[in-house]
């Protein structure tokens, strides 16, 4: 699928504003999410990125720095972070430099990360986030640059001791930095939500909050109405309020909470005639609040330089060509070619093309049938049985080919609505062929009129003043079909039985 592929038209939204003591502010809010790359050994070693192994055991001896070890780079890290770039719709950059960043922490073992600073892999790029159908926020991209990622301290296995685990030293990240784009909570969440969704499509990172291989650093100020304007049109950060940064965030929730609380904070600081000062804080989600982890380190702090022991990284125009020949139809792009062929709704789509499998699965379902009936029967019945039962659609009971035999069914005539949902029922408990189902057990759909008919007959007999009502007010009519259907056990066409009522009751 080409990049350039036109998306769906939007506008953007209105930041969101915060009602001060002294007048209303604004949020400006940068993201710096750590990715994991999906790659089975790390970024200069061979050894395993497996999770949950026991501690100490995925640790070679470049991830422990014993003397004399040299870092090899991991060519398929460097394919995966090309491909994560050209899904963000960035520059790839053919030269690329990878530094030592300098600090001292035991979970460190070398001193230092080798990471990326003046001359990154991926430049420039940028992610729409969806807020509402018609609406998102295009959030540029500063850069992505590949990067170690250091060990874990435990502090919880002793009242005196803490412990160091290097299972995740050398691990393979991809740090992907906006611009200071989003403009509230929300927001944020949302970006984090899309950006997720992108690599998950890409195949280059899991995606798997909950394990850390995505995590968010959320940089938050706040400015009066009309500063963030001034800054977009020169550039100058001056207009902008000092940043604080919540480090670690991996729950969008929790992100969101972070975000307001620290942007309240800020304003009560300075309404209160005070300076916001420059730091490095944490988020604590049994207080609902940020507290102070650090000051914020400077670049300088880091005493950057190129790492000795690796060449720059250099590569072809040619090699970026050949992955992004390969790269798969992505969610923008898939959501647009949702809405344009099968017809469904901007928000449908979007629900559909939420995750590759759910998107695989409907289209399986809606091939050669009718898209907004394949929809409706793949979000309403299949996701929401899905997510009451608490699965993935990679484990769901019901099969796309079950599911568009229903559809099937229901646009022949053989089956009603109501009879469909007992079908599905039968196949998400027991499985089967619909259709064998259908004619085993006597499900067919009631078309003889005679029968209908003798069923409507008998309800209006039943029902005489309920009947001159009706006459007085037709609308009354889909109360007898609800009647007829109950005493057809939902068998009675009800296009039929709603004609027959009609020209029973004398108000065609």
């Amino acid at each position: 699928m080409p990049l350039d592929t036109p998306l769906l038209a939007f506008e953007e939204p209105a930041a969101k504003r915060i009602e001060g003591a002294t007048g209303e502010w604004e949020m400006v809010i940068g993201m710096e999410v750590h990715a994991q790359v999906a790659s089975k050994s790390k970024l200069f070693s061979g050894a395993s990125t497996a999770f949950g192994a026991e501690p100490n055991t995925n640790v070679s001896l470049v991830d422990a720095a014993m003397p004399g070890m040299l870092p090899v780079i991991n060519a398929f890290c460097v394919e995966q972070a090309v491909r994560a770039g050209l899904g963000l719709r960035a520059q790839i950059n053919l030269r690329s430099v990878f530094d030592r960043k300098n600090y001292f922490y035991p979970d460190l073992p070398q001193g230092y990360q080798i990471s990326q600073f003046k001359h990154p892999i991926v430049g420039e790029g940028e992610v729409i986030v969806d807020l509402a159908p018609g609406i998102a926020r295009r959030v540029g991209i500063e850069r992505i640059h590949l990067e170690q990622d250091a060990g874990k301290s435990i502090h919880d296995m002793d009242p005196s001791l803490s412990f160091v685990d290097l299972n995740r030293t050398g691990v393979a990240l991809m740090e992907i930095v906006s611009r200071p784009h989003i403009r509230g909570p929300e927001e944020a969440a949302e970006y984090v939500r899309k950006l997720r969704q992108i690599l998950r499509y890409l195949g280059a990172c899991d995606g798997n909050m909950q394990e850390g291989s995505l995590r968010a650093d959320v940089n938050v100020s706040i400015c009066r109405p009309g500063d963030y304007e001034r800054f977009r049109e020169t550039g100058d950060f001056g207009h902008l309020g000092t940043r604080c940064e919540i480090k670690n965030m991996n729950s969008m929730r929790f992100i969101q909470q972070a975000i307001d609380y620290e942007a309240k904070r800020q304003i009560a600081i300075l309404e209160d005639g005070g300076k916001v000062e420059q730091e490095t804080r944490l988020y604590d989600p049994s207080k609902g609040e940020t507290r102070s982890m650090r000051s914020k380190e400077e670049a300088h702090d880091y005493r950057y330089f190129p790492d000795p022991d690796l060449l720059p990284l250099e590569f072809s125009q040619d090699f970026v060509d050949g992955i992004a020949a390969g790269l798969p139809e992505l969610p923008d792009q898939k959501k647009a070619r949702f809405v344009r062929e099968y017809g469904v709704t901007e928000y449908d789509s979007g629900v559909l093309t939420a995750e590759v499998e759910s998107a695989d699965f409907f289209e399986a379902v809606a091939s050669g049938r009718d898209g907004k009936a394949a929809a409706n029967w793949v979000i309403n019945e299949l996701f929401g049985r899905l997510n009451k039962e608490g699965l993935s659609v990679s484990a769901s009971p019901v099969s796309a080919a079950q599911l568009g035999g229903v559809i099937d069914l229901i646009a022949s005539g053989e089956i009603s609505g109501k009879i469909a949902k007992d079908l599905f029922e039968i196949l998400w408990s027991e499985g089967g062929d619909p259709a064998e189902i259908v004619e085993s057990r006597g499900m067919r759909q009631v078309t003889d009129t005679g029968a209908i008919e003798a069923a409507v007959d008998e309800v209006i007999a039943a029902n005489p003043e309920k009947a001159a009502q009706a006459r007085e007010k037709p609308s009354m009519a889909g109360w007898f079909v609800g009647q007829v259907m109950k005493a057809t056990g939902g068998k009675a066409n009800p296009q039929a039985a709603g004609e027959l009522v009609k020209k029973k009751l004398g108000i065609e």
